[in-house]
């Protein structure tokens, strides 16, 4: 296995405002862009080349990573002028493979974290013949996503929409977000127009008699989508719950990154990682949550599964719970912010005037 596609071309709406000024693979988990791990977990799989494909704010990605062999690895970049779902971004990229026909081609999605093995992955794809092999993970409760059921074979015999019943929950396996495509499957995928898929390539293999193989790895595995998934994603990286090669530092209760000034007498706990010129106050207590690059904590201040954008300013003695904080937004001193709320990048808020905010 030395190729691999990259999807990282969403818009990540869910996750605004952190996305407002960074495209969702960018935004820094543990200390380093939530890409950097991926691309280091394929590196160490053996992946030697990898395409991204690009949309939303698709001038970011190549400044910072450039070719990649600061990584050990080549990357190229391919845009999308038009959104085209995830099959027509796979196929929109196609030409920039240099694989055979029947050689796998690693496919996977920029928003899942997930300790998956991929060389087992592409051995599973090898050893059974299969045109698309496809991670799947166990999950306790099914209802919000597809579901893949597979025979004792482990070949996928069905593709499943959210089920809207307990009797349409025919088995706890969803799609997990990555793939080995044999690349002439690839080739198969329609060009110039949007294609999913999860409803339109996947479905239609299946019809038209392709081997679709099921790889089940319940390792870790978390989508990155909501603020709050980030959040934990990234205390998991911290502490070593979800492995990467990446993370700048032993695996620990916290990662403070070297250009940060934090008071002797903070408390950084549960996984937080405080981002480069961050700045945290005497006395302040941060934890399971992420600070970022020049993000300042004043003294005394609270800050408990949450996630703190670049620039940042939260007031003393400020309480944040479960809150989002945009880059450059402005908290005042004395406020307390809970239950998942989300201030926009460069806003402001009164010292003292907001004392409880619920879910928005």
């Amino acid at each position: 296995m030395t190729e691999a596609i990259l999807l990282v071309g969403g818009k990540g709406t869910r996750l605004r405002p952190l996305t407002v000024h960074t495209p969702k693979p960018m935004v820094p988990a543990a200390g380093v862009p939530f890409l950097t791990h991926q691309l280091a977990r394929a590196r160490a799989a053996g992946v030697e080349h990898i395409v991204l494909a690009t949309s939303y704010l698709a001038e970011v990605f190549e400044p910072y990573f450039g070719d990649g062999s600061a990584l050990g690895l080549h990357l190229e970049y391919v845009t999308e002028e038009e959104p085209l779902g995830t099959g027509g971004a796979i196929r929109n990229v196609a030409s920039r493979l240099h694989s055979a026909p029947g050689d796998p081609v690693l496919i996977f999605n920029g928003d899942i974290l997930t300790g998956l093995d991929i060389a087992a992955l592409v051995d599973t794809h090898r050893t059974t013949g299969a045109d698309v092999s496809l991670h799947l993970t166990k999950v306790a409760d099914p209802r919000a996503f597809g579901l893949v059921p597979t025979d004792e074979t482990g070949r996928v015999t069905a593709f499943l929409e959210k089920p809207q019943t307990p009797e349409e929950i025919v088995t706890d396996q969803i799609n997990a977000g990555a793939y080995v495509f044999d690349r002439s499957v690839i080739d198969t995928i329609p060009a110039g127009r949007p294609v999913s898929v999860e409803r339109e390539t996947f479905p239609g293999l299946l019809e038209s008699g392709a081997h679709l193989q099921g790889m089940v790895d319940s390792t870790y595995w978390l989508d990155l989508g909501t603020p709050q998934a980030f959040v934990r994603g990234s205390a998991d990286l911290v502490l070593g719950r979800a492995p990467s090669p990446a993370v700048p530092g032993r695996c620990g209760d916290r990662l403070i990154m070297e250009t940060a000034d934090v008071a002797p007498d903070a408390k950084i706990t549960g996984g937080s990682s405080v981002g480069p010129r961050a700045r945290v106050g005497a006395g302040a207590r941060i934890d399971g949550s992420a600070v970022l690059e020049g993000a300042v904590v004043e003294p005394g201040a609270r800050v408990r599964d949450s996630l703190i954008g670049a620039g940042a300013r939260i007031g003393a003695r400020t309480v944040l719970e479960g809150a989002v904080i945009g880059d450059g937004a402005r908290i005042g001193a004395d406020n307390e912010l809970r239950d998942g709320i989300r201030v926009w990048c460069g806003a402001e808020i009164p010292e003292a005037s907001v004392r409880f905010s619920s879910d928005q």
